[in-house]
């Protein structure tokens, strides 16, 4: 009962302060407590910038607001269509299937042999990261010890290789890659020093050999996926027709998108851009959440286009894009420099969503000498 009067007291006087203060009105800032000084600054914004802050503040709500429709309009596309996403992964991708009112389906893996292959290429592409910031720099020899390092583990790679899962007809090259990268090593150690020459000379030894290994791991990804897709497909029935996919990618994907190609192969051509979209991100890898929201958000923006400015497809696109592009227009002319801009393409367009304007040069692998 002490400590509870004592805490009742204690109340009882902070309040009689609060009052004792809130009853009086300072005439200057000499009259405020000196405790109060500390934290207590006069209010220096002009009219203009409180405005500002005020209209500001809508558009930092609306991302919140945002949110929070976002999770009803996931849920409601979900419980009314099949979702697919294709995610970019080390092992090959994953590929999960949503259907309404069902767990998600999660595809089984690509057959290790395609992580084997890949795992193999990569060793040479690791090797010459290593070296190529020390070619012909004798002085300099920070490069040997994670040299004699990552040679062991090549060795270990090499002398597991005949038990690893691999077709028979495969296991040469592979060897031949990694017996290769021995030898580039062993040299540069032994001469201590990584000269020009005997890279060049390592990577046109290694550069055929590559080649096949990427072919094989290609061809082991593609058959795989293919054949999930339309499993999926013929499971879905009828619904495939308002079944939805995404694929992410980053910049050096987006060209030769393997997942996306795989899922075009089994959607109409009007689907690219509708239903089947290829969504661009910073990173190799991100969330099936995270995807999931990209892929919802762009559906549920739709019906706001459609409500306020008659299409569809509108909020697809950068708003400002199209009044931008003639400022830019205008802006060129200012300047007497040319207009540098690729033509305009309708709203809702089912173009292919990477490079597709032919030209010179070489186009894959296959095309370099």
């Amino acid at each position: 009962m002490r400590a509870f009067g004592i805490v009742v007291s204690g109340v009882s006087a902070l309040l009689s302060l609060v009052l004792a203060i809130a009853s009086q009105t300072p005439a200057c800032a000499g009259d405020m407590p000196d405790y109060f000084k500390e934290i207590v600054g006069a209010e220096t914004a002009s009219p203009a910038e409180v405005s500002a802050k005020n209209i500001l503040a809508l558009n930092a709500t609306m991302f919140d607001l945002y949110g929070n429709a976002a999770q009803i309009f996931k849920k409601n596309i979900l419980a009314e269509h099949p979702v697919i996403l294709g995610l970019f992964s080390g092992a090959g991708g994953r590929f999960i299937l949503y259907r309404p009112g069902m767990a998600p389906l999660e595809a089984p893996s690509v057959p290790i042999v395609y992580q084997l292959l890949k795992s193999v290429g990569h060793s040479t592409m690791a090797l010459s990261e290593v070296v190529v910031p020390y070619l012909d720099s004798p002085n300099d020899l920070t490069w040997r010890s994670p040299l004699v390092a990552y040679r062991s583990r090549m060795q270990s790679a090499l002398d597991g290789l005949d038990a690893a899962p691999m077709r028979d007809d495969w296991r040469p090259i592979s060897r031949a890659v990694l017996e290769n990268n021995i030898a580039f090593m062993d040299g540069a150690l032994k001469a201590n020093v990584i000269s020009t020459e005997a890279m060049q000379e390592f990577a046109k030894k290694q550069g055929p050999l590559l080649k096949k290994n990427i072919t094989w791991a290609a061809q082991t990804q593609v058959e795989h996926w293919m054949g999930v897709i339309a499993g999926w497909k013929d499971m879905l029935g009828a619904d495939w027709d308002k079944t939805y996919a995404a694929s992410n990618t980053i910049y050096v994907a987006r060209q030769n998108n393997v997942l996306f190609s795989v899922l075009a192969q089994f959607f109409p051509p009007e689907a690219i851009n509708d239903r089947l979209m290829l969504i661009e991100t910073i990173s190799f890898t991100t969330t099936p959440d995270d995807m999931l929201d990209s892929l919802t958000r762009i559906i549920a923006d739709r019906s706001v286009g459609a409500a306020f400015f008659g299409d569809y497809h509108l909020m697809d696109y950068e708003l400002m894009g199209g009044d931008a592009r003639e400022a830019v227009i205008d802006a060129d002319k200012k300047r007497n420099i040319p207009v540098n801009l690729p033509p305009q393409v309708p709203f809702g367009s089912h173009q292919w969503p990477t490079l597709v304007t032919p030209g010179p040069g070489a186009k894959s692998l296959a095309d370099l000498p």
